[in-house]
């Protein structure tokens, strides 16, 4: 878990009235709330209000974003709920095109006169910003959908599971966790509704209704005869599911040195497991430092490829635009003009995306209105491309936005944030097992960890939940103390193999932390299994 995630998470747990003041978590609002979306047909009026107000008092260009934002979060440790917060946030975010410049203003007043006022405030302040621009927005063209709308596919909606349901479930994973030895464990069970309206002078009108969730846990075993311990994390991924995500499927599970979950999770199995494994851990051997070949399980690798290729593909990073947690890019667009920038081996080929299913990225059009789309970063080694939006575009001498804006509530700007970026599977036939019978040094790494990256995005250290040595093809124990250090050029270079399609699963991030003010967004990243070869290994608990 990241550092800012853990401090917005734990943060949560101080309760409901702590947070009513964030927009981008609401304010608490009773359990038995209606979850269903509003009318569209009374958005579409609303937005009009903003729109036509926008464009009497001089607006070239405007959109209109009507969200409603559900949270509700079960938090758990041991026999005890420690909380469940539950928030409502809605409003309206209207955003110009003035005199050549952006303007912003939002309201949850939702009467038609605030917002026609709002809609006349965001269109002065374009004005004001105007008398600083050194060069008028160019925002790429984009065709009007009409009235459409999207919905993510589930198959259950969590927030009509009742909530002593959802407890119960959470009381039985830590049960499990602390039959199997652990002494603590905290469990959370998160789910996120966006119902989101979205209106442009373009001429779209789009209504999508959003859904995300993530079960975890994270336990703790300690040693009474030392003091020492262990931790070890769900192996669980946030999802852009419903409920069906936390009903298990045994089609679901594959069997490696723990259980591996694709598309449905046991948090239970989990959990009794990672109580399990906790108390390996403390017995394990600690790494010896050195070189070694690295068999990362896409429960590990998604965090390495969002830190080293999704956050310096940014478009905004690159330019220098945004330099907020870790920093701009190293990759510069000097790099991409030379079109043969090796990145990284040719067998490295990395995409974006906003389409695949069940992922958190997963939108039919982002907060410009844009339809989602699927394109090339790395292609067979080389970089070919950023992530860019609709007044960047030109700037790639791209024709359109490539889909990849969002804003985290109503009452913040839009601005480019990252879209799926995965790992593209192996073209050949390739199981896990397959990979490790031809290691003859190495390690098998589990799940995500702790990590550190440079100012440039460049420079790395990463961590895990769980690691077996690997000696001459066969895995021979567990390990402990364990990290990689590398830089991102070197590491995606050493990549001489990636599983094949049969192994491809989605890691990711509930919490992405981007821009000043804060905004968080939530993005997976694809992979299967990959090996890397003559990767520098330290050993953490080593004293100086």
């Amino acid at each position: 878990m990241k550092r800012r995630n853990f401090l917005q998470i734990t943060g949560m747990g101080m309760g409901a009235s702590m947070l009513a003041n964030i927009p981008a978590i609401g304010n608490a609002v009773p359990l038995d709330r209606p979850w269903e979306p509003g009318d569209a047909a009374l958005k579409k009026q609303l937005a009009d209000v903003a729109l036509n107000a926008a464009r009497s008092k001089g607006a070239a260009y405007t959109d209109v974003r009507i969200g409603r934002y559900l949270n509700q979060f079960v938090v758990t440790r041991e026999d005890k709920v420690e909380n469940i917060v539950n928030t409502e946030s809605y409003g309206i975010g209207i955003r110009v095109i003035a005199n050549g410049s952006w303007g912003f203003a939002a309201t949850d007043n939702m009467d038609k006169d605030s917002i026609a006022k709002t809609a006349e405030l965001a269109v002065a302040i374009a004005k004001e910003n105007a008398r600083l621009l050194t060069e008028p927005v160019q925002l790429a063209p984009q065709k009007g959908y009409g009235e459409v709308s999207w919905k993510t596919p589930i198959e259950k909606n969590a927030f009509e599971v009742p909530v002593k349901e959802r407890v119960d479930l959470l009381m039985s994973v830590n049960a499990a966790a602390m039959k199997a030895g652990a002494n603590y464990i905290n469990s959370i069970l998160f789910l996120v509704n966006e119902q989101k309206y979205f209106a442009s002078s373009d001429g779209s009108y789009i209504d999508q209704d959003i859904h995300r969730i993530w079960p975890t846990f994270f336990i703790t075993k300690i040693d009474a005869a030392t003091g020492k311990f262990e931790t070890r994390n769900a192996l669980s991924v946030p999802r852009g599911m419903g409920y069906e995500y936390v009903v298990p499927s045994a089609a679901e599970k594959i069997s490696s040195q723990t259980t591996l979950y694709r598309n449905r999770y046991d948090m239970i199995e989990d959990a009794k497991l990672g109580g399990q494994q906790a108390g390996e851990k403390i017995k394990a051997k600690s790494v010896e430092a050195g070189k070694y070949d690295l068999i990362l399980d896409p429960s590990h690798l998604w965090l390495t490829i969002h830190e080293s290729v999704g956050h310096p593909t940014e478009l905004d990073r690159v330019l220098g635009y945004e330099a907020n947690f870790a920093g701009t890019s190293f990759l510069t667009l000097d790099k991409w003009q030379s079109k043969n920038f090796q990145f990284g081996s040719k067998n490295v080929n990395i995409f974006a995306d906003k389409v695949q299913p069940g992922s958190l990225g997963a939108v039919g059009y982002d907060d410009e209105g844009v339809a989602t789309q699927k394109w090339d970063l790395i292609k067979e080694g080389i970089l070919v491309n950023y992530q860019a939006i609709r007044d960047q575009a030109h700037i790639l001498g791209l024709n359109a936005s490539q889909g990849c804006c969002y804003a985290q509530s109503w009452a913040d700007i839009q601005f480019q944030r990252m879209a799926n970026v995965s790992l593209a599977p192996g073209k050949s036939p390739l199981a896990v097992a397959d990979m490790i019978k031809n290691v003859e040094k190495g390690i098998y790494i589990i799940g995500d960890g702790s990590f550190s990256i440079d100012q440039q995005r460049y420079n790395f250290q990463f961590g895990g939940q769980l690691f077996y040595e690997i000696k001459d093809g066969k895995i021979v124990g567990m390990l402990k103390d364990v990290a990689y250090q590398s830089n991102t050029q070197e590491f995606w270079n050493s990549c001489v193999a990636v599983a094949d399609e049969k192994d491809y699963r989605l890691g990711g991030s509930f919490f992405d932390g981007k821009g000043q003010p804060m905004q968080s967004s939530a993005v997976s990243h694809g992979s299967s299994t990959a090996r890397f070869n003559g990767v520098n290994v330290i050993n953490t608990a080593r004293k100086i």
